[in-house]
């Protein structure tokens, strides 16, 4: 009888079978975990397989493993010339089409300025409540960079982006990092052309550039009002440069 029992229970469905996990799985989830929290960034590359594989105490073998896993699930890519980096393959793919929306239409652009100045608000006043001293500090490297008169010309949009990457990741939102690496492409063909083809002029410059010492500034002080409000200040300026520029395009000659 007591034999009969436990074969009984020997097949109740509420009890799963334990497996097994390799080694190369827990790899897998724990980098998965850095990047759901943001500790890994989208862009950003990760450490070799060796040193890898000696921080946590694992064989490179399994490493190489937890990568590939990865890489197949579209949370890494292969870096050209060795390495691998964190991407979003769907991000990229969001990116590539709302850059033609963009580019067949106008007011599609006022739309992702104002988009942009919503979600920014938002992000920005994180950042003043959750910035560390080391990510306040980049963000006021990448200040100090724009506002070098030595610094190339052409790379404007390039720092522009950096800065806001930058305000981004000291949000402590990993969504919003990673929603934001997913329009990095269409933010930079934004940034391309407000800051080198439309307003472009020594005065334009300095204007932005004041406004983007503005919002640091109050993220730097803490106070996530004022920095909500300088990063709207800017982008509705931006977005009035725009507005102003497509009445006047409507009037007849």
């Amino acid at each position: 009888m007591k034999h009969r029992f436990l074969s009984t229970m020997s097949s109740d469905p509420r009890f799963d079978t334990i497996k097994r996990e390799r080694v190369s799985d827990r790899i897998a989830q724990n980098l998965l975990k850095l990047i759901a929290s943001g500790e890994l960034a989208p862009g950003e590359r990760l450490p070799g397989e060796r040193q890898l594989a000696d921080m946590m105490g694992v064989s490179r073998v399994s490493v190489r493993a937890a990568l590939q896993e990865l890489k197949a699930q579209g949370f890494l890519s292969a870096v050209q010339g060795g390495g691998t980096r964190v991407v979003s393959a769907a991000g990229e793919l969001i990116g590539k089409h709302l850059g033609r929306l963009v580019q067949a239409e106008e007011r599609n652009l006022l739309d992702l300025i104002e988009i942009r100045s919503n979600l920014e608000v938002w992000a920005a006043k994180l950042a003043a409540s959750n910035a560390d001293e080391a990510q306040v500090a980049e963000i006021e490297r990448i200040l100090v960079m724009m506002g070098d008169d030595m610094r190339p010309k052409r790379l404007k949009a390039e720092d522009d982006l950096a800065f806001h990457m930058a305000i981004a990741k000291a949000s402590g939102s990993a969504v919003y990092l990673h929603l934001m690496s997913a329009l990095t492409s269409i933010l930079e063909e934004q940034l391309t052309d407000t800051r080198l083809l439309r307003y472009n002029t020594p005065e334009q410059d300095a204007k932005f550039l004041e406004q983007h010492w503005a919002i640091f500034k109050a993220i730097e002080g803490k106070d996530p009002e004022a920095a909500g409000e300088a990063i709207a200040e800017h982008l509705d300026s931006v977005q009035a440069c725009y507005n102003q520029e497509e009445a006047y395009l409507k009037v007849p000659a």
